[in-house]
């Protein structure tokens, strides 16, 4: 498969994954940054931005994928970092090819299973009929009845594009990741498999995705495990504090 991707700077690989609904351009502004010290990859994972789509969606899948990314870049290692479902992701290839991550950074996610929550996130995006809308604005007050935080409506809606037919359509491939989203809510963790090398949790303070009280049971599976918490910000720690994480990754990365 081959994903859609952008890279920055030169120096050591660092590839960086975006969470659930979002792509690489969530990344651009602060790649850009750390591309002054680093050769970064930013990437749209399967059925996300664009890259293909495909039926199959589950994070050994999606860690395979990358590992195919590092083969194509004739990468055999590189620091990696995940948001959200990135994070899994990364978690992933870590536990599976532990030789091809130098060291990991989870962003503001958990190793083990979650119970959900975006379901009215998908129940408001397949109330929305795209061939029908003419500007974005229009999408955006269609939602806004069922998605009361602008700023969600507006991360959602960047998934959106014009379609050749008119109006217009998701980039993301929305009924599949629907459908396999009870695989992406699922823990990376398996009996007889760890990681031995440094790792980085990030946390939003005003997340509940990680627990600094679960951190020893982090460090069973990555025993190198340490968490920092970054003051002020929620789920989307990057996008909310940027320089505060950019100083905390760097500082992890050079350590």
């Amino acid at each position: 498969m081959q994903l859609n991707y952008k890279t920055y700077g030169q120096g050591e690989p660092l590839i960086i994954l975006h969470g659930l609904f979002g792509s690489l351009d969530n990344w651009h502004t602060l790649a850009k940054k750390l591309g002054e010290q680093y050769q970064v990859f930013i990437i749209d994972q399967r059925n996300h931005g664009k890259s293909p789509h495909t039926s199959a969606m589950n994070y050994p899948a999606m860690a395979a994928d990358i590992a195919s990314f590092m083969d194509e870049q004739k990468l055999q290692q590189a620091f990696l970092a995940g948001h959200s479902m990135g994070g899994k992701t990364a978690m992933e290839l870590a536990l599976a090819q532990p030789e091809r991550v130098k060291k990991l950074v989870s962003i503001d996610m958990t190793p083990f299973g979650l119970p959900g929550g975006h379901e009215h996130l998908f129940e408001a995006m397949n109330t929305l009929d795209l061939s029908r809308i003419s500007k974005r604005k229009e999408a955006d007050e269609a939602l806004k009845p069922l998605i009361g935080d602008f700023g969600i409506r507006q991360f959602l809606l960047k998934n959106v594009e014009r379609a050749e037919e008119g109006g217009y359509r998701w980039k993301m491939n929305l009924p599949v990741i629907e459908a396999n989203y009870h695989y992406l809510m699922q823990g990376v963790v398996e009996e007889n498999r760890s990681f031995e090398k440094p790792t980085l949790f990030v946390k939003g303070a005003r997340s509940d995705y990680l627990d600094p009280e679960q951190l020893a049971s982090y460090q069973a599976v990555f025993p190198k495990a340490q968490l920092k918490s970054i003051a002020d910000v929620g789920h989307w720690v990057h996008a909310e504090a940027p320089q505060a994480f950019q100083e905390v990754l760097e500082a992890f990365l050079v350590d």
